[in-house]
């Protein structure tokens, strides 16, 4: 998974602590991480198009969740990021080994690929099961300030 999913989630987090209806730039989040600005955008675009965020224009424009942060799965994140693809992708090398069949899908059959496909299924679940306001919840818990010293440190950009 590419680091632009880590970016994403805590992008989604930071944005559920701002004041209701406040758009943040691309710039002030890459800022708030270090990043550079248009490869933070790339990912915020691809938020934009998962309806995941919302964007707009002008000198107070920039992002905001679309929808609240427990309708936010970390797998919409994910998805919205790296795509729907699955993890293991099957090249069925039982074709090509001893006794291998060509008129068998390896992909089907394998025992092996049976398996990456069911730890796959099992993964999305998880991540399905957790939403950024779980996660917001969770930070809370551990960091009452977090969400005060994010938004002035975003102010503060």
């Amino acid at each position: 998974m590419s680091e632009g999913v880590e970016w994403a989630i805590h992008t989604c987090l930071n944005l559920g602590w701002t004041e209701s209806g406040e758009a943040v730039s691309a710039a002030r989040l890459a800022a708030y991480f270090d990043l550079p600005a248009a490869y933070l955008n790339k990912q915020l675009q691809a938020l934009v198009r998962a309806e995941i965020l919302t964007s707009s224009s002008g000198p107070r424009g920039g992002f905001r969740l679309a929808r609240d942060p427990d309708a936010i799965t970390l797998l919409d994140i994910v998805t919205a990021i790296e795509g729907s693809q699955n993890a293991f992708q099957c090249q069925q090398l039982m074709k090509r080994g001893p006794g291998g069949r060509k008129d068998v899908d390896y992909s089907l059959e394998c025992l092996v690929s049976q398996a990456m496909r069911h730890a796959d299924l099992e993964w999305r679940r998880a991540l399905a099961g957790r939403t950024i306001g779980g996660i917001k919840a969770d930070v809370e818990d551990r960091d009452p300030d977090a969400p005060a010293i994010t938004r002035r440190r975003l102010a503060e950009l």
